[in-house]
């Protein structure tokens, strides 16, 4: 089943996307709420409700009205936090190797992730951006999931039953801002929050059950054979494989649920797969040829994520209308 949130006028609703088609759930059944955060609330119940609809729609049982004047948002337009991970060691390694610094040895004691900020969600659609932004904006390309109920103190070898769906992710950076900050050992925080997108849909996990593999050696949790790309302006810069994740999110929920509660509608990126995002690539062109061209996001890109299974998230770049730099603030 894949989830949307959308707006029609000034609301927000709460759909099943069906070949092509949007369905509103509430509309459907009335013991359905119609909106993303009080649904994933009510758990596994609500859950069970929405996919008999989904089966319903799809074995022509159950003649829903199709939506046609809408609006897509981030299927979680409101969650209740977004943490992102650091679970692909190809990316870790590789960005280490461009610093010309060792790989450090405790990426493989245990999965690691930040907070950033949950109220600068966004889904398809323009992303606007500061002149700042543009100093080395560069994309992530992640995939993420929604966490369906609460829980604390949770072992990964559970933690899956905790998903309620999995996302494409783009976590935009600005990197001059993040490297700036981070040389403070504090961050990253400006450079990451102005923008945090997921989408197009939430897709449960049931969906991706054909193609669920192994996890690496010594890991616990559900893995993916998810070939991801992204592609700016048409062109394929980057691609990799969920299956590659190193650190599980059956891992990551496991230290993310120490001492602390997750709640339905917590979002979780699963950090950067290798090769992509601008600086990775970046480093690794220099570090091969001196002239390597290095490439950025500019105003008017259009940056399209796909992920197997999960669909893809496409976004346009824009720049807001003013000259108000904290740069130019620097003593």
């Amino acid at each position: 089943m894949k989830l949307v949130s959308y707006k029609t006028e000034d609301r927000e609703h709460l759909g099943i996307f069906i070949d092509g088609h949007i369905y509103n759930l509430n509309s459907c059944d009335k013991l359905l709420p119609d909106n993303m955060s009080m649904f994933l609330q009510g758990g596994e119940v609500l859950m069970e409700r929405a996919k008999r609809i989904d089966d319903q729609i799809k074995e022509g049982s159950l003649a829903a009205k199709e939506e046609i004047f809408y609006e897509i948002l981030a299927p979680v337009p409101h969650p209740t936090s977004c943490r992102d991970g650091y679970a692909f060691r190809q990316h870790v390694a590789a960005a280490r190797r461009n610093r010309k610094v060792d790989m450090i040895p405790q990426f493989d004691e245990y999965p690691i992730f930040y907070f950033t900020n949950h109220n600068a969600i966004q889904g398809t659609g323009e992303i606007e951006c500061m002149p700042d932004h543009f100093d080395k904006l560069d994309f992530e390309l992640e995939l993420s999931i929604v966490i369906g109920k609460k829980g604390r103190n949770i072992k990964a070898a559970e933690a899956d039953e905790y998903i309620a769906g999995y996302m494409v992710m783009n976590d935009m950076s600005a990197r001059t801002l993040q490297m700036e900050e981070m040389l403070l050992n504090l961050g990253p925080a400006k450079g990451k929050d102005f923008s945090t997108v997921i989408g197009p849909w939430l897709v449960t996990p049931d969906e991706l059950l054909q193609y669920k593999v192994a996890p690496k050696e010594g890991h616990i949790g559900n893995a993916y054979d998810l070939k991801m790309t992204c592609r700016v302006n048409g062109i394929e810069v980057s691609k990799g494989n969920a299956a590659d994740m190193d650190w599980t999110f059956a891992e990551i929920i496991e230290r993310c649920a120490y001492g602390v509660d997750i709640l339905p509608g917590d979002v979780i990126g699963s950090g950067t797969v290798g090769t992509g995002c601008f600086l990775e690539l970046n480093g690794t062109g220099l570090l091969n040829d001196p002239n390597y061209k290095v490439q950025w996001l500019q105003p008017g890109d259009v940056v399209e994520m796909e992920i197997t299974g999960l669909g893809a998230l496409t976004n346009t770049i824009m720049k807001a209308d003013t000259d108000f730099s904290i740069l130019a603030l620097k003593k």
